[in-house]
Order: structure tokens, then sequence, then C-alpha cells
């Protein structure tokens, strides 16, 4: 069965029309890389432009570098380079800080925006646990009851008194693809804003923001952007809400007269009130130079490729691993999948341990969950099969030990 799988790879690699993107980024041919859920591989474009912002846009240029290089742009330039890939137009994306600051912008930015008489905000009871601090603080701060809620619940439980949501499209630990129409949709029915955490989806499948009318969103760089450990998050700040968005970071990158210095504050137009500080450019410039990878890339290819790959690799570990050794967290059903793959696994460090040793490299998170990140960019259906195969050797080693 084995090399029946090995074949049916080949097959599926042969006709991958992404295939040729693998080529933009430095891989090792020996490590089956599935952790791009957690940091992407680094684009090819990235380490010499890195190197001529050094030596030359810093070390020669030096301040001139801000307006003769494009640094003070590099916020909305770069993010409206983001923006197709999360289905947004221009001038709605700004480049900065991490997630946790622009989580914590959008969501007492919603509450503002909500008006009187509301003061709940509904949390993703499954969030990624800073968003949930983050949200605790933001309804402190505002004066709101902070209530966590399933996210299938979501739209059941927003009511008169909900000010604003803050949801995680995907599932950090399980995968699941949750409902960002219906529940966008049931939000604003009730009058109350939605806050979208993107880290688990942008890149690896269409998010659709302007379509569905999204409120605000947040996300992270680092994982299917392959923006490099560290790299700026972004805020995306809908259009029609961009005079009313009021931050409550204000800073002197955001004011209508950044150089004016005055002592009051006058917020700039656009999305560029997202600013807080001094950009922090050689990471967001790494981050331009990284989304060069997506020249010629259909979104919607990338989630093709990523069901194929996530289902591939659930037919592989039913024929390679012993039955009953994992458990998926993942759902099967496409609609609700992202692209990921979560099992639960006794002894799940262990058996990570094993892996790595052995050249494929996935997560794991306490206590007992192996992740296995699919980047359809770069991850082929053979790296998928020996992730497989090496899956249920470690987990047979360990039985018979």
């Amino acid at each position: 069965m084995s090399e029946a799988l090995a074949e049916k790879a080949a097959r599926l690699d042969a006709a991958d029309e992404l295939a040729k993107a693998r080529d933009r980024f430095a891989l090792d041919d020996d490590v089956v890389y599935l952790d791009g859920n957690s940091l992407g591989a680094l684009p090819r474009s990235v380490p010499q432009r890195l190197a001529d912002v050094v030596e030359h846009e810093w070390g020669r240029l030096r301040i001139r570098s801000w307006e003769e290089s494009g640094w003070w742009t590099a916020p909305e330039r770069i993010g409206d380079r983001i923006a197709p890939l999360v289905g947004a137009a221009a001038g709605q994306v700004v480049v900065g800080d991490s997630t946790s600051v622009n989580v914590f912008k959008a969501v007492v930015a919603a509450v503002r925006m909500a008006g009187e008489g509301r003061d709940e905000v509904l949390v993703d009871a499954s969030t990624f646990p800073t968003d949930g601090y983050i949200a605790e603080s933001a309804a402190r701060l505002t004066g709101c009851r902070l209530r966590a809620v399933a996210p299938g619940a979501m739209a059941a439980e927003t009511g008169p008194r909900t000010a604003a949501l803050l949801v995680n499209h995907v599932d950090y630990r399980t995968g699941r693809l949750h409902d960002l129409p219906g529940t966008t949709a049931a939000a604003h029915a009730a009058g109350a804003l939605v806050v979208w955490d993107l880290c688990h989806s942008a890149g690896a499948l269409p998010v659709g923001l302007d379509e569905q009318r999204v409120d605000f969103a947040v996300g992270c760089t680092y994982k299917y952007l392959n923006g490099g450990p560290g790299a700026p998050a972004y805020l995306y700040v809908r259009r029609d809400h961009q005079p009313r968005f009021d931050s409550p970071l204000p800073g002197w990158n955001s004011h209508a007269d950044p150089f004016g210095m005055v002592p009051s504050y006058a917020p700039a137009d656009g999305c560029v009130r997202g600013r807080v500080g001094t950009p922090d450019i050689l990471s967001m410039l790494a981050l331009e130079a990284a989304l060069d990878v997506w020249e010629d890339v259909s979104i919607d290819a990338v989630r093709a490729k990523s069901l194929a790959l996530t289902d591939f690799f659930l037919e592989c570990v039913a024929h390679c691993v012993p039955r009953g050794r994992v458990e998926c967290l993942t759902p099967a059903r496409h609609a609700e999948r992202g692209s990921q793959v979560a099992l639960r696994c006794a002894e799940a460090g262990a058996v990570m341990r094993g892996l790595t040793s052995r050249g494929v490299v996935g997560d794991f998170r306490r206590p007992d969950v192996l992740r296995f990140g699919f980047t359809p960019l770069y991850t082929s259906f053979a790296d998928t099969e020996r992730a497989a195969r090496v899956l249920g050797e470690v987990l047979a080693a360990e039985r018979g030990a």
C-alpha cells in the first residue's frame, strides 16, 4: 500500500499547478516542513533584499531612506499587497505592530463605534489565549462585560447589548474553519461589529473581507505569508468605518500632521489611523520581499491544493498509522477545515520529537496534539506521503519499545 500511495503522490505532484512556487523558497530536500502554520519557510528573495536594505538604504542613504527608499509609506504599500490575499480592496490594510496590539486597537474601536447601550464583548471561547487576554483588557477599559462563547454559537448569542465580537477564522489547535459569512451577517443584524483574527487563514484560503462586509480584521504575517520570525502584523479597517475609527493607541505616525509635533491629536485620513509609532523597517521590508512569492498565484488555487493535501494526508494516515493510535481533531468537511491537520495522540511530545529526528517537522500542543500545517506554495504531495509514513513508523517503534 505504501508504494501505491507514493505513486499517487507522484501523480498529484506532476499535475500540481503550484509546483513552480516551491522553487521560490529555501528548502532542505531531506526535511519535510509541516510547521508553516507557526513559521513560514524562507523565500529566496528575502536575504538579498535585506542585505540591500542594510548595506545601501540604511548603511549609505541613512535618514534619506525614509523618503528616497519609501520607508515612510511602507505600512500602507505593503498593506495593499496583502489586501488581495484577504479579499480586500486597496486602502484598507495597514501593516505594523503585533497581532495582539492590533486586536486591542480593533476591539476597543469596535466598542466605541457600537454606541450607547451596548456593553458586552463576545470572545471566541476556543481562541488563541492572547486574544482572550486582550479582549478582557479591552472590555475592562471600555466598561464592558466579557463573555466567552463557542464560535458556532456566536450568531445566536449576539444580542441588543453586544458591542463587538472577536472570533478566530481558523482554530489554532484543531484547524477548524469557522463561519465568517454567517457570523458576520448575524452580528450586523443584531447591530454589533465583528473583529476577525486571520492568523491561521490568510494565505491559506479565501477570506472575502470586502465581500462579507467584515468590520475589522487582524493577522500575523509570519505563518502562511512567510514574512519571517516576528514579522509585523496587519490591521484591516473597512473603508466606510475609517472616518469613525477611533484608535485607543493614537501615535505620531497616525497624526494628520506627524511632523507638526503639536500637543493635540488629530487623526490622519484612511487606514493610516491604524499606525502608532515608527515602523519596524527591517522586518517590514523583509515581509515585502517575501510577498513576491505570491506573484501569479491564485488564492483559489491555493485553497484547492490545501484541501487536496489535507485529504491525501488523512488517507495516508489511515493506511500508515497503526489503528487506534491517533484521533483526528480536524473536521472532515472541507467547509469546516483550514490548512492544517491536528491529531490527538498519546505521548504526543515524544512522538513529535521522534518525527523531527527523522526529518518531519510539525509541532506539538500540550497535552496531546500533533499539528501538521500544509502550506500549499511549498508543500508537495510527496512530502505529505512521507510525513504520514514516518508517523506510522514512529508510532510502531514506540509500541514495539
